[in-house]
């Protein structure tokens, strides 16, 4: 997870993808659906980020964030819809927080473990495969509970968070703590690669079937992605508050999303465009990152947590489009002659 950038390094970063994407100043009025949105929800979730957005525009906007009347007007008032990258589709995606059963003693049906990440990692480490081929984590002090399904927990690391259920009573929440520096493969694309399944048969639901259905090559399948997600253990203060995404809040399902940050600055408010099954048109806040998700035109929607969220989230893969809000003044700083 990477932290905001400074306002000269985010000024730079816009200029240099201003340069590598062409960049589009909107008016509200371009933007399909906006007036039926929540506003007010939107608001509501800016501000639980806004005061860690760094420039002085942005600390002005998140003191007037808490006491203005009309959210909408808010808004309008002081950004501006940018559209970056928007010659080609963009492609939105969804995620969740897995719900797990587990304990914090091994035993016979709890043997597969959550781990902390080692000191030693720096860099590109040991693949996923190496890992757990080698063992080269065990009886090091690093695991911070064990679970009874080593396809969940494939998806955990995917997800990058999650509630474990306790055997022992109660419940923990991990939060991403690091990564092995290889990068994420899609263990979906190499089902449809070899022909298993056609696109748009493949989910998460899909693959954790067919894994379960052929252990051995489900094996050999997970081990397509090298990628492997360490954990730390984040305390639970409210169960109904969602995980904790890259600014170290927590995210809101249906109004978080996570971005590339080389484009779209975490805490920024977003207007997607989703079309497919479901359309979305709806206000967003940009939270979180993740590894899979690079792109200008790339979103990956948070709907919470639990297996109902995790089916709905499984099966999004829409194209359409997404603005980004500025402050005013920055967004015409993406165009040197707006």
């Amino acid at each position: 997870m990477r932290r905001l950038a400074s306002v000269i390094a985010f000024l730079m970063m816009a200029s240099l993808a201003a340069a590598d994407e062409p960049v589009q100043l909107l008016d509200f009025d371009d933007l399909d659906g906006w007036a039926a949105d929540d506003h007010a929800a939107a608001l509501s979730v800016f501000r639980n980020t806004c005061m860690d957005l760094e420039g002085s525009d942005w600390a002005a906007l998140c003191r007037v964030a808490e006491t203005v009347p009309d959210a909408r007007t808010f808004f309008e008032l002081f950004f501006r819809p940018v559209l970056i990258g928007g010659e080609s589709p963009a492609l939105f995606t969804g995620y969740y927080e897995p719900e797990l059963r587990g304990s914090r003693r091994r035993t016979g049906r709890y043997r597969f473990p959550v781990y902390r990440m080692p000191p030693e990692v720096t860099g590109q480490w040991l693949s996923r495969q190496e890992i757990e081929q080698t063992r080269v984590l065990e009886g090091r002090g690093l695991e911070i509970a064990w679970v009874d399904d080593p396809v969940e927990l494939f998806f955990l690391q995917i997800q990058g968070s999650g509630r474990i259920t306790l055997a022992e009573g109660g419940a923990l929440r991990v939060g991403y703590g690091g990564r092995n520096g290889h990068e994420y493969r899609s263990v979906g694309q190499e089902l449809v690669r070899r022909g298993v399944y056609q696109p748009h048969q493949v989910s998460a639901q899909v693959i954790q079937s067919w894994v379960r259905r052929n252990p051995l090559e489900g094996r050999a399948l997970l081990h397509h992605n090298p990628s492997y997600v360490f954990f730390r253990e984040v305390e639970i203060t409210d169960p109904n508050l969602g995980p904790l995404g890259a600014m170290n809040r927590n995210i809101t399902p249906h109004r978080s999303i996570a971005v590339d940050p080389d484009f779209t600055p975490l805490g920024a408010p977003v207007w997607i465009e989703k079309d497919g099954s479901g359309p979305i048109r709806r206000l967003m806040i940009a939270q979180d990152t993740g590894g899979a998700i690079q792109g200008a035109q790339r979103a990956d929607i948070f709907y919470g947590y639990g297996d109902a969220a995790g089916e709905a989230a499984g099966v999004i893969r829409d194209p359409g489009r997404m603005m980004v809000l500025l402050p005013i003044e920055r967004a015409h700083q993406m165009i040197p002659d707006a």
